[in-house]
């Protein structure tokens, strides 16, 4: 019997995933070493040989701040709702980056790693799922610059207004997160068969960021323009969860809570559908690029 069970052999046999909505989060845990190992390797390849290093976090969100300050503030003349305009260019700014990030890096998942992938075996969701933690840090590190210039303001005599939501913003970061990933993982799939796609995601973010009340207070641009104009914004996903990081800070702005159950809707179908399509493409992507 001890023979038996001694020779016993066992074989395992890897196949390829059919349902298209699968996470495969037990096998992400499973290899949570090799995620870690990913999120070390894209982490470092932002600042790696560089003159600045970390300081790039605090200095791209800085100078677009004193940018958007200058001209959509002194130039252009619009309000901030009676916020401080640099918390309030900042507040948005931040999470834009994190949302563009996660993003962009996600859409490049193939093409990035095509070498890696076609000679070993692992959960490929771990390379965004890696990306997506890279950017989560750097979030840290630009909302540190933020607290640093609310506490600023405190000193000068503005009053604390963060309303009790605040307490879900981790809930609001994962939001963005799934939306932004989700968009990315769409690109990604249809990168491995179309490769000018990545510049189109380029140029498309930077006309989407002027389409998202960034750099000017929502109420004041829906004052200004046809009633239509709100629809818009209301179909822009990432518009509800900037409005809703203001509101939670400065309680200066109403909500509108159709564009929320909106955004929240897209963001779940784009994510899935990007699962989906990162599924179907994974099987057989090395025949393509």
């Amino acid at each position: 019997m001890s023979s038996d069970v001694a020779t016993e052999q066992w074989t395992t046999i890897i196949t390829s995933e059919k349902k298209r909505f699968h996470l495969g989060l037990k096998e992400l845990f499973n290899y949570r070493d090799l995620v870690w190992l990913f999120f070390k390797r894209d982490f470092t390849a932002l600042y790696k040989q560089t003159i600045l290093g970390l300081a790039w976090y605090i200095i791209q969100p800085l100078f677009t701040t004193i940018v958007f300050s200058f001209v959509f503030g002194n130039l252009a003349g619009l309000g901030t709702e009676n916020v401080p305009s640099y918390l309030f260019y900042l507040s948005g700014i931040i999470l834009w980056r994190f949302f563009a990030d996660s993003l962009q890096k996600t859409s490049n998942t193939f093409l990035t790693n095509a070498n890696l992938f076609g000679k070993v075996y692992f959960p490929r969701l771990s390379a965004p799922v890696s990306m997506v933690m890279s950017n989560i840090v750097a979030l840290g590190i630009q909302l540190f610059l933020f607290i640093l210039f609310y506490v600023y303001y405190l000193f000068l005599g503005m009053k604390p207004s963060l309303h009790w939501s605040f307490a879900l913003f981790p809930v609001l970061i994962l939001h963005i997160a799934l939306l932004g990933t989700g968009l990315g993982l769409m690109v990604t799939s249809m990168t491995t068969k179309y490769r000018d796609l990545k510049f189109l995601v380029t140029f498309g973010l930077q006309l989407w960021m002027y389409a998202t009340p960034i750099a000017y207070p929502l109420s004041e641009i829906l004052e200004k323009f046809p009633k239509y104009i709100e629809w818009l914004f209301i179909l822009n996903p990432i518009a509800f969860p900037i409005e809703l990081f203001r509101f939670m800070l400065f309680k200066s702005n109403s909500l509108n809570w159709i564009q929320g159950g909106i955004s929240i809707g897209m963001t779940l179908l784009f994510f899935l559908w990007g699962v989906a399509s990162f599924n179907r493409v994974q099987q057989n992507f090395m025949d393509r690029i």
